[in-house]
């Protein structure tokens, strides 16, 4: 019998929402090897494991490719998103798997099951990447629209930004924020680097929105930010 290695994942989120739930998704699993004829070397289960981790950061996925470097098993799971992360994380290594000989399972591809040691599995398996990409690009692009629009109207979205406050469901400026994000962008005007404003603001006992340090990043963050387009 082919051997095999099971991959199963929730993440806390989904399980808020009902999701299918990891005992579903192994018996679904069993069920598919058992009529596929392959052996299952191992079945890995991973909870409150986000999918946007790549499948080689995460301990399960670690071990799932392990174990398939070692017996060129195959590899199940219940649907491309358990395993990667978008569409480039999934066709590159399943190309690699490819090589090698090791086949991917998907058991429920809307209402299919895909399996890439054929032509037309790897045909799904390309399109269904495809269309997974193209969603949460999607899903992004509504997102940074909807962001835009609050910022755009002083309406609140979170985390509360600096040099405002939150009232409500509207942004009232700070007016001490607001100083600090003046003297940010007049340093900024005289050259200075983002290094040296955070350094001078840590040395003026500034503290950020969160009550933290300042750093590179967070002066870079409040210069971008289009909310203080007007100070600049």
């Amino acid at each position: 019998m082919k051997k095999a290695v099971c991959y199963i994942r929730v993440s806390t989120e989904e399980q808020a929402r009902g999701g299918v739930s990891l005992d579903a998704q192994e018996e679904r699993l069993r069920a598919y090897c058992a009529m596929a004829g392959l052996e299952i070397v191992e079945l890995i289960r991973e909870e409150g494991v986000s999918g946007t981790k790549p499948l080689a950061t995460r301990p399960g996925g670690e071990r799932l490719l392990e174990l398939v470097r070692r017996y060129k098993c195959d590899v199940v799971a219940f649907k491309l998103d358990r395993l990667f992360r978008d569409a480039e994380d999934a066709l590159h290594e399943t190309k690699a798997w490819d090589a090698a000989g090791v086949a991917l399972h998907l058991v429920d591809m809307g209402g299919q099951t895909v399996n890439t040691a054929t032509a037309m599995g790897r045909f799904f398996l390309n399109m269904m990447a495809g269309f997974a990409e193209l969603e949460r690009n999607l899903i992004a692009e509504r997102t940074a629209m909807a962001l835009q629009h609050k910022k755009a109207h002083l309406e609140a979205y979170s985390p509360t930004p600096y040099g405002y406050d939150r009232i409500g469901d509207d942004l009232v400026p700070n007016d001490d924020e607001q100083a600090v994000i003046e003297h940010i962008f007049s340093w900024r005007r005289a050259g200075w680097s983002l290094r040296r404003i955070a350094g001078r603001l840590n040395a003026m006992g500034v503290a950020t929105k969160q009550s933290g340090k300042w750093y590179a990043s967070t002066v870079n963050y409040i210069l971008q930010n289009k909310l203080h387009e007007g100070v600049a």
